[in-house]
């Protein structure tokens, strides 16, 4: 039995959506049983969990031989690490854990501080060291580019990787039902890094209207989003994931995905090719 986390999410939607076609049975851990299952038809089990409830620990893992993990923003580390110690002893076999990448680089980072955990528990596991989704484009930022024509983030002329959530939730899924994964790590990114004036320009080629790059104030950036009643945690998170594309550490292009999923990562133009209508006025 596959156990997969944050199903709903960005990440774990797709992951769902590529083991639909394998013979391995998938139970969905969620707080909301019945959104998911009108959200995820099909899934063999769905079970009421919460990393904040240790007691709805036992049923969730119980009969669980693999595991797809998901740090939720808002969830601290501790119950994360309690869950991985609860998931090796009952004897949960792999753990397939979404990281960010760079988080090998500091010991500080919340992922990092769970792949530790991970590493010492004594079960096998991959992670799968994330770029920045092109999905958080439509998430997020897509108010903007449909109301006022702009990509409106604070990220100066850095570059960014991104990688479409579609190719990490494939490789997650081969990651917890083929060998030769165990004890690995994947940088996951996109086949090209891109300034947010040249993402403007693959928007404006792509939906035959100018799209512009504002490259806004941290603070107004932060302004903008609290406007719209984004929470202040979320906004310091997004001024952290811009920042670090300002200072020009999130440019790091890799071939991981091609070499788990077996073909070329989508890019950008097809993802906004995709997503064409969610854009369109």
């Amino acid at each position: 039995m596959i156990l997969a986390t944050g199903a709903t999410g960005t990440v774990g939607s797709t992951v769902i959506d590529a083991l639909s076609g394998s013979d391995d049975r998938v139970r969905v851990a969620t707080r909301d049983v019945e959104a998911a299952r009108a959200e995820l038809p099909g899934v063999d089990d769905y079970v009421t969990f919460d990393f904040a409830h240790p007691e709805t620990w036992g049923p969730t893992l119980a009969g669980v031989d693999r595991l797809f993990l998901v740090r939720p923003p808002v969830v601290g580390v501790d119950p994360i690490r309690e869950f991985v110690d609860a998931a090796a002893r009952v004897g949960v076999g792999h753990v397939v854990y979404l990281s960010v990448l760079g988080a090998e680089k500091n010991p500080l980072l919340p992922h990092r501080r769970i792949e530790r955990r991970i590493e010492s528990s004594g079960v096998r596991h991959t992670f799968l060291r994330a770029s920045f989704f092109m999905q958080n484009l439509v998430e997020n930022h897509r108010r903007d580019i449909v109301e006022h024509d702009e990509v409106f983030v604070p990220a100066g002329a850095g570059e960014t990787s991104f990688v479409d959530a579609r190719d990490v939730g494939a490789a997650a899924a081969l990651a917890l039902t083929e060998p030769g994964h165990a004890g690995r790590a994947y940088d996951l990114t996109g086949p090209e890094a891109l300034t947010y004036s040249e993402v403007a320009d693959v928007f404006t080629e792509v939906l035959g209207r100018r799209i512009t790059y504002a490259d806004p104030s941290l603070l107004a950036f932060a302004r903008r989003m609290r406007s719209r009643g984004t929470p202040l945690p979320f906004v310091v998170v997004m001024l952290g994931i811009y920042t670090t594309a300002r200072l020009g550490l999130a440019g790091r292009v890799t071939r991981d995905v091609e070499t788990v999923i077996g073909r070329e990562p989508i890019d950008l133009r097809e993802f906004v090719a995709d997503h064409a209508g969610s854009f369109r006025r």
